[in-house]
């Protein structure tokens, strides 16, 4: 099982990087109407995976380190989902410290995974997956001071059974709106196509939003934004990144707030919060081919 799950995933990043992206959504009359009367986006910012053990050039602290100075919005905050038992990432002393690093810059500490590899939680019998529930909560909440609000499933994968798990430890799923595509890749670690992927993927949310698909908080309209900060490839382009948010927001005809990113925790944790799924039968688009490798096992 653990093996199958790798193998989707390497297939999965092979996808997405050498498949065709299809141009943006033209906008319509009927749009570019409709955006008008609603309020300017957000981009709240999520990375997964991390933190990095690395003692040589450290992803997860050059992540942490764009987003505090950056030229577009200094002292940006984000969600970094963590796996508290790897020990390539929060199982080791310099992945506890750089939790510790996120903590006190202000960035939000959520679950990911407790296990020793990035596991999917489906394939955890019931004593396991609540054991990795309660350990990650209690990983968080020794950094923390609280236990995560927030979940990720690996893979993007749950069902009724999961869902539940996560609820009755508190936690909300959070999944995105806009996925770099950059998770875990093997023998290839780069994205050609970063700027032409993400411009396609600002188009379909620009259509959700138009149709008021999308909540209000605070004033203006949290987008969902997903990397990995394990990635050297994203670590190294972290602040091109932000740039090209703003860019293809701008392309496709949607509005910034402002502050085009969060710089407020308490802001970051209500947009984030009202962003969760409220049950695991709700419709969802997961990013890349997930859904095509998901679609004969649904959530």
């Amino acid at each position: 099982m653990k093996q199958m799950f790798k193998v989707l995933s390497v297939l999965a990043m092979a996808a997405g990087l050498l498949g065709c992206i299809a141009a943006p959504i033209e906008m319509t009359p009927q749009t570019e109407q409709r955006l008008r009367a609603q309020p300017p986006i957000r981009f709240l910012l999520t990375f997964d995976d991390g933190p990095s053990a690395s003692s040589f050039w450290n992803p997860t602290e050059t992540v942490l380190d764009s987003l505090a100075v950056n030229p577009l919005q200094p002292d940006i905050k984000a969600v970094f989902f963590v796996q508290t038992r790897a020990t390539r990432a929060g199982n080791s002393e310099i992945g506890r410290a750089v939790m510790h690093r996120e903590r006190d810059a202000g960035h939000i500490l959520a679950f990911h995974t407790a296990t020793p590899s990035h596991t999917n939680h489906r394939s955890l019998d019931a004593q396991a997956l609540q054991q990795a529930l309660t350990d990650g909560s209690a990983d968080i909440a020794a950094i923390s001071g609280a236990p995560p609000t927030l979940v990720r499933p690996p893979f993007w994968s749950y069902d009724k059974r999961t869902f539940a798990a996560y609820q009755q430890h508190g936690l909300h799923v959070l999944l995105t709106d806009l996925s770099a595509n950059d998770g875990k890749i093997w023998g290839f670690n780069a994205s050609p196509r970063r700027r032409s992927h993400m411009l396609r993927s600002m188009s379909e949310v620009r259509e959700r939003i138009a149709r008021g698909e999308l909540p209000v908080v605070d004033g203006v309209i949290p987008v969902v934004v997903t990397f990995h900060d394990l990635n050297r490839y994203t670590a190294r382009h972290t602040r091109e990144y932000l740039q090209i948010l703003l860019d293809s927001a701008q392309a496709t005809g949607v509005k910034t707030a402002d502050q085009p990113f969060y710089i407020d925790t308490a802001e970051l944790q209500r947009a984030a919060m009202a962003r969760t799924l409220r049950d695991s039968s709700q419709p969802v688009e997961l990013p890349g081919v997930w859904n095509w490798i998901w679609k004969d096992n649904p959530h």
